[in-house]
């Protein structure tokens, strides 16, 4: 199936779907690693991970808190009687999850997509340890966000999806394409995100943000992240902006932001590399003059857009 083309997009009830690539046309966003995706960068390639155990920990540390409080008052108040059902059923909906992430942090963490700019291929690594060499221009971008409303209003949830078509035309079913999913939520946010990636391929390296681990030998203690966030709320509070300092504490205490990043870094610092010899080959850089070209369609499609979008700017 034909994925409709890039710029279009789809609106349901409560849904709305952004089609990015292909062709890898300016979203017109500028590019932001907002889950720290790019694991390395150079003038070869770039290496985008989805890795992200600190976005689960985030999310987690809100129960726990919640039922280590109510289990505390339970059995501070007496409550005996309430206290080890809530135990048991806090265990089922929290502790899964926990050990979840326990057994998570054993194991290592899955090798990254490797995007490479002079020869306009990606690298997309598989479970059973091999490798698909992707045409870069048949990478396939979405952006879906969905809404809900409930009793506190309306909440937006979304995701970038970038598909990988299997270069083997003789695949079986099940294993035709493949998929990253980045939780960075939709629409614009997802746009920024994925323009890290298209950037880097139509641009260059130098229109991406630094790698967050380039560089880094190891990671901060788990109390140096304490105090980096809280320092930066004191910084914002001492400057009048209240609202970015409230915003640190409230990462700090109820999402467990220093735990996460901490976590995060242990794993990513250094980050995976991709070490079979044929994607070693395939990784070194080459003479100019053999660096892959657009195509005539694809570089048609991405001078009429950035018109557009230069025009749009001037009015």
């Amino acid at each position: 199936m034909t994925p409709p083309p890039a710029g279009s997009q789809k609106k349901g009830l409560f849904s709305r779907e952004d089609y990015l690539a292909p062709p890898a046309i300016p979203t017109g966003q500028p590019p932001k690693d907002v889950l720290n995706t790019i694991w390395r960068k150079n003038e070869v390639f770039l290496d985008i991970g989805q890795y992200s155990i600190g976005s689960f920990v985030m999310i987690l540390w809100p129960l726990v808190l919640i039922s280590v409080l109510y289990l505390y008052f339970s059995w501070t108040e007496g409550a005996i009687d309430y206290f080890w059902g809530s135990a048991l059923l806090i265990f089922l909906v929290v502790g899964v999850p926990l050990l979840m992430l326990l057994y998570s942090l054993t194991k290592p963490v899955p090798p990254p997509a490797r995007f490479n700019r002079q020869r306009r291929e990606v690298c997309v690594s598989q479970k059973d340890g091999s490798y698909w060499i992707v045409p870069w221009e048949t990478v396939v971008a979405q952006a879906i966000a969905m809404d809900s409303v409930g009793r506190h209003g309306k909440t937006t949830q979304g995701m970038l999806v970038v598909g990988f078509k299997n270069p083997d035309p003789n695949a079986k079913e099940g294993e035709r394409d493949c998929s990253m999913g980045f939780s960075c939520g939709g629409g614009t946010t997802a746009m920024c995100l994925w323009e890290c990636i298209r950037s880097y391929m139509e641009i260059g390296p130098e229109a991406v943000p630094k790698c967050h681990f380039e560089g880094e030998k190891t990671g901060r203690s788990l109390l140096g992240w304490f105090l980096s966030i809280m320092g930066d709320a004191i910084r914002s509070l001492l400057k009048g902006n209240v609202k970015s300092a409230l915003k640190d504490v409230f990462f700090t205490f109820f999402l467990g932001a220093p735990l996460g990043f901490y976590l995060q870094e242990r794993k990513l610092i250094p980050p995976p590399d991709l070490t079979d010899p044929a994607i070693v080959e395939w990784s070194n850089p080459l003479p100019s003059e053999q660096w892959a070209k657009r195509s005539p369609e694809w570089d048609e499609a991405i001078r009429q857009c950035e018109a557009e979008l230069a025009g749009k700017a001037a009015t």
